[in-house]
């Protein structure tokens, strides 16, 4: 019997056996090759759940992952052993948002990874073969991971709309403050402020194209002697919000990508009203599995230099811990459930 990482509820992450029964007619089995620990996954961990996505019983997480087909995959004429992707959306294809394109919204999907909907962070798993994403030749599993998350940056981006060589704010560098850092300059962005707390992602954020990376958005504020014209938000504080609206000018546009702790933002709507801003939500994505191969497979972003650990399903507890206690050194990490 496989080994599997289970989260019982608020702070409880624990390595135990899985049993993998038989899958759908309309599911392939993948060996996984590498799962990502998100921050959603952290939430939780942290939480017991987001909004109405409660953990009701032990559940597996895990939806950023690539996997190896056990079995030969005739429709995309792709030979058992083939690396490939995942999309983890399966959205129902009936409703009124699917069919106005918005199936990153759809409230009837089954989501891998979020509960009741077991996950990747176990050695082998049950997909729906029109969720697996066909790789080019060459890619590796930790790139096969990393198409998730560059996923939700660029749908973030294509919220924002950003101006060609406009100046913008990105609040938070996390794996997805650092991503959308990236997809900002490929799609023309100009100067990139950000603001994180944590000193060795700020040095991150500046290695991956940020023009200066501080602290706190004070000193976006400062250094665009008033705010920008587009600030977007990728934290998981409940002050998220809050700052983002701080770093942006009279009349800018915020898209807010992060999921604050708690389900809770912390916001003085005063300042929102008189500064007249637009606001935008970011959830999942939407097709963009594509444009995100075609990102890495041409070199403009750099999914790779982010991933600081890279662990086992036994350590996996430990990093949950760690990320909830904002260990220095840690950004993204990838849990490799067969060896890597």
């Amino acid at each position: 019997m496989s080994q599997a990482v289970y989260i019982h509820g608020p702070m409880d992450a624990r390595v135990a056996p899985f049993n993998l029964t038989e899958g759908r007619a309309d599911e392939i089995l993948l060996d996984v090759a590498a799962v990502g620990l998100c921050g959603s996954d952290l939430h939780y961990y942290k939480d017991g759940g987001i909004g109405a996505a409660l953990i009701r019983e032990p559940f597996v997480p895990g939806h950023e992952f690539g996997g190896y087909l056990t079995e030969d995959l005739d429709a995309l004429e792709l030979p058992r052993g083939t690396l490939v992707a995942v999309d983890p959306n399966k959205a129902c294809g009936r409703c009124e948002w699917c069919h106005e394109g918005h199936p990153n919204l759809c409230p009837n999907v089954e989501f891998i990874g979020a509960p009741p909907f077991n996950g990747a962070m176990t050695s082998q798993l049950w997909v729906p073969r029109s969720q697996i994403v066909p790789l080019p030749a060459g890619f590796d599993p930790l790139q096969a991971v990393m198409l998730e998350p560059l996923g939700v940056a660029i749908h973030a981006v294509d919220l924002a709309k950003p101006r060609l060589l406009e100046r913008v704010a990105v609040v938070g560098a996390g794996p997805i403050g650092l991503l959308l850092i990236e997809v900002l300059k490929a799609a023309g962005a100009g100067e990139i402020l950000v603001a994180e707390p944590m000193p060795h992602r700020r040095a991150m954020a500046e290695k991956l194209g940020a023009a200066k990376a501080g602290s706190s958005v004070a000193e976006i504020v400062e250094w665009s002697s008033g705010g920008c014209t587009l600030v977007i938000e990728a934290t998981n504080s409940p002050n998220g919000f809050r700052d983002a609206v701080s770093a942006t000018r009279i009349g800018g546009r915020v898209v807010l990508v992060g999921i604050p702790d708690g389900d809770v933002y912390h916001l003085n709507a005063a300042d929102v009203r008189r500064r007249g801003l637009k606001i935008k939500f970011a959830r999942r994505m939407g097709e963009v599995y594509p444009r995100a191969i075609a990102l890495v497979k041409s070199g403009k972003v750099d999914v790779a230099s982010m991933v600081t650990h890279r662990i086992g399903l036994e350590e996996t507890p430990g990093a949950f811990q760690a990320l909830a206690n904002n260990a220095p050194g840690y950004t993204k990490v990838l849990i490799y459930p067969n060896g890597g």
